[in-house]
């Protein structure tokens, strides 16, 4: 099969691209470009900042900000509500100017080995209480607001630092 056959097999394949990719076709993009990406740093009036537990096999485990690949043809702004709706189960208001924007590149790694990443400046009030759905801390995915900076925070996410303790 050359290039153009199987290029035309994908659009085929993938109706609209805007709504996600398949994993494959997803970590294969993830292999030949960077990916671009929102990181959420919600905050609420008392500096707290809300963090979620992630545990994979390209990151590992640890605290990370709520973040989410921007899809195609998909705002920067309309990445943010989604992951917030996502991740957090609320919409949040946000600045929209970014904090930083910072590329992340691990040479080891063969799928989701290059971000450029945005970082925004997030809120949503003291009184937002995350739901966790059942989850308990340690679960992938569950909720909590910090005053300062978890020493376990995501390697990656040391970068912001700075940006994280009030």
């Amino acid at each position: 099969m050359n290039i153009s056959n199987a290029i035309s097999f994908l659009d085929e394949q993938v109706s609209d691209p805007s709504q996600g990719l398949p994993d494959e076709l997803f970590y294969y993009i993830s292999r030949t470009t960077p990916l671009i990406n929102v990181e959420l740093l919600i905050k609420d009036e008392t500096g707290r900042m809300l963090l979620s537990w992630r545990d994979d096999e390209y990151y590992g485990k640890g605290w990370h900000l709520p973040g989410g690949i921007v899809r195609f043809k998909e705002t920067l702004e309309q990445r943010i509500q989604k992951v917030a709706e996502t991740e957090i189960g609320t919409r949040v208001t946000f600045e929209t100017t970014p904090l930083a924007i910072d590329q992340f590149i691990q040479p080891g790694q063969k799928n989701r080995g290059h971000f450029i990443s945005f970082l925004y400046c997030c809120f949503l009030s003291s009184a937002f209480t995350p739901e966790n759905k059942g989850l308990n801390i340690g679960d992938k995915g569950f909720l909590m607001w910090h005053d300062c900076t978890p020493d376990n925070l995501l390697v990656c996410h040391r970068v912001y630092r700075k940006f994280l303790n009030p």
